[in-house]
Parts: structure tokens; sequence; C-alpha cells
């Protein structure tokens, strides 16, 4: 009974451990506020939650059916790294520019929350929560698990309870994103933004790097 419960919990902290860290909500959830400025509390609520289960879908599907999609198309991973990388560079530029919280237009800008809503999946889910580094490591995790007779329970409900808790970090860091703005004050949050959306745009410039490090070394050595 003890080694059931080791191997539900070792499946479990495999996908905390490996994804935690990439999705780092809490790094996310000042440029979510940005994204989400002028939206009412309510409608946050409904966004944040919208994005936690997006993102426990995303990482789910990976994980169990990213290798077949990916064999499918005839894609390989470093090809995912590569062009997810470029959407991750891309969004952090676009939001390492954008005019600070207090300049002009983007105060005034009026924010409708179906026009958010309709962007939940895209770009507040992918690539901004869950993007190509951590669609990648879960499909590693899923293409490095046991198959055939070692298949258990206690590995498939690790896989979801471990996915599971990344959602709910998601839901909660990005529900509360708004208090937490309000305790940082405008002029730090603002700070907190420009460092996050510099930090983006560098993860999207290694992720790039390592799936074009990899074709490279497997053009060179073919």
């Amino acid at each position: 009974m003890r080694g059931v419960y080791g191997q539900l919990a070792a499946s479990t902290l495999l996908v905390i451990g490996a994804l935690f860290p990439i999705v780092n909500p809490l790094g996310n959830a000042p440029i979510f506020l940005a994204l989400a400025r002028g939206l009412p509390e309510s409608a946050i609520s409904r966004l944040a939650r919208s994005i936690a289960l997006n993102s426990f879908v995303l990482i789910i599907g990976s994980i169990f059916i990213g290798t077949h999609v990916l064999g499918f198309f005839g894609i390989s991973l470093p090809v995912v790294q590569v062009a997810g990388g470029l959407v991750v560079v891309a969004n952090g530029w676009a939001l390492l520019r954008s005019p600070a919280a207090g300049d002009g237009e983007s105060v005034n800008k009026p924010c409708r929350e179906s026009d958010y809503m309709r962007q939940a999946f895209y770009p507040l889910t992918l690539p901004l929560t869950v993007g190509p580094g951590s669609i990648s490591t879960a499909i590693t995790v899923g293409a490095n698990r046991p198959s055939g007779g070692q298949w258990h329970w206690q590995l498939i409900t690790g896989l979801f309870i471990g996915a599971a808790v990344i959602a709910a970090s998601v839901w909660l860091c990005y529900q509360f994103a708004e208090r937490i703005a309000r305790i940082l004050g405008e002029t730090a949050m603002n700070v907190v933004l420009r460092l996050s959306s510099f930090i983006l745009v560098c993860i999207g410039v290694q992720i790039v790097w390592n799936g074009a490090s990899a074709l490279l070394r497997a053009a060179l050595f073919r």
C-alpha cells in the first residue's frame, strides 16, 4: 500500500516540479492584470477561472496525447519550441513597449468583458500562462511515461492531480492579482510588469535557442 501511494505522490510531484516553475503563475499575474485592465472584479474572476480550466485541459492534453498529435503531423519538439518561442517573444515585446498604466489612452480605453472572454484561450492561456516551454515539458513527461502493464491508475491519478494543482495556482494568482496590485501600488506594479515582460522575452529567446540548438545538432550529426 505504501508503494502505491508513493507512486501516486511521485507522479504528482513530477508534474508540479517540472511545470510549476515554467508556468510561474505568480510572475505572470502582473501581466494578466495589465491585459485585463479596466474589467470589473466579477469579469476578472470569470476570466481567471476560464484560464485555469484552459490551462488544466492544455496540460493534460499535452501529457496524454501531445506525442501522438506531433507524430501525426510530423512535427518535432524542437520545431514546437522555435515556433512557440517566437510567439512568446512577440507577446513579451508588445507588453514591454506598452504604455504604463497611468499614461493617457491606455487607462481611458474601454474594456468589454466579451472581448476579453474571447481572448481567454489566446493569448491569456496560450502562450501567456501555458506557453511552448510548458507544453514541450508536459509532452516530455507524457513521452517518458511507462507503457503496457506498467501504466497504473496511481500514475494517471497523480498526473491529473499535479495538473489540477497547477491550474488551481493559476486561478488563485490571477483571481487576486488586483488585490496584490492595490497592496503594492501602481508604481511598483508597473515596475513588476516591465520586469515580467522582459523576463517573458528572455524566456521566449531561451525556448527558441533550445529548439534551434536541437535542430542544428540533428542537422550536423545526421
